[in-house]
């Protein structure tokens, strides 16, 4: 759809340890949106952002807010008892998809291949190892890998792990322990659209030491992007099948991006799904401009097309509403 010149409100920062990235994917959105001709409200959400949001009156609200509350259906379900139109997914969508445990209770049952594992406490891990190492401990509802930790034989956490370590047993009572993969970090990005959702391109993510943690995503020059994926043709079909089916069972809406372990010695049967983020980065070194991008998509083109998806799903709900 043809976009009108419009009062956008971008929603960014928040209180999330993903403030510093959603101020910076906030900031972009908004200048895009400037240099096309929309009004644009920036908001830094508050504890008062309802007041705000309730002041701007906007046509629609762009969330770039990253972590919880805004990407864990908290912030949704606020603005659907206000009854504002705002893009990417709502807020059951967001409950599941940020919460990794929830997240495959609803892939995994349609053969989405994900890693096992379960959830532990602090305690626990503190008194013996919940997985034969190599394993990965993360929180349970974290995004930009933000606290993961990977516990080897010859790391220097402790056997069992030491209460006095550095790691998210500090900060978090309760953690995801999964079997660590090794191999390779892929990522497909999904963007909703008229004719329904589509799958851009696979890219693969090498930092240049450890793993492709927070400082690693967001660190100009600490990881390499490789995009498109050099990575044999079945690779690349199965991911953009998995992520446009990821999208879909979660009921993703706007763009998201799902991320993949991939142990190469093994073919298809080491491709495993980590998660699905339903508010992907938009910052400079964000992964879904980067594949737009390379389809022949500007920033500023993503950025209204997302929120053409919001506005029509909107009329959409308002048409059968009135039926």
């Amino acid at each position: 759809m043809s976009l009108p010149k419009l009062h956008v409100a971008v929603l960014m920062g928040g209180w999330s340890s993903e403030r510093p990235v959603s101020l910076m994917s906030g900031e972009g959105v908004a200048k895009a949106l400037e240099e096309r001709g929309h009004k644009v409200t920036r908001i830094d959400m508050g504890r008062d952002v309802a007041q705000r949001l309730a002041e701007a009156a906007p046509d629609v609200v762009f969330n770039a807010l990253h972590g919880s509350p805004g990407e864990d259906g908290s912030v949704q379900g606020m603005m659907d008892l206000m009854g504002l139109t705002y893009t990417h997914s709502g807020m059951v969508t967001s409950v599941i998809a940020i919460d990794k445990e929830l997240t495959k209770q609803a892939l995994v049952p349609h053969g989405i291949p994900m890693p096992g594992g379960r959830i532990v406490t602090s305690e626990e891990i503190f008194e013996r190892d919940p997985l034969a190492r190599p394993y990965v401990l993360k929180p349970v509802n974290e995004g930009s890998s933000v606290g993961v930790a990977i516990v080897t034989a010859e790391g220097n956490y402790g056997n069992p792990i030491s209460r006095d370590a550095k790691g998210p047993w500090q900060e978090f009572d309760k953690l995801l322990a999964e079997p660590f993969i090794r191999g390779r970090e892929l990522t497909t990005a999904v963007m909703g659209g008229a004719d329904g959702p589509r799958a851009l391109m696979v890219t693969e993510l090498k930092p240049k030491s450890g793993f492709y943690d927070f400082d690693a995503k967001y660190t100009e020059g600490m990881t390499e992007h490789i995009c498109p994926a050099e990575i044999p043709d079945e690779i690349t079909k199965a991911c953009l099948d998995l992520a446009l089916r990821a999208h879909q069972l979660l009921g993703c809406k706007g763009c998201s991006r799902t991320d993949f372990r991939w142990d190469d010695e093994r073919g298809v049967e080491g491709l495993f799904v980590l998660e699905t983020n339903t508010q992907p980065g938009m910052t400079p070194l964000s992964l879904v401009p980067e594949q737009a991008k390379h389809l022949g998509m500007s920033y500023g083109e993503l950025v209204e097309a997302i929120i053409a998806e919001a506005l029509a799903d909107k009329q959409a709900a308002d048409k059968r509403g009135a039926q």
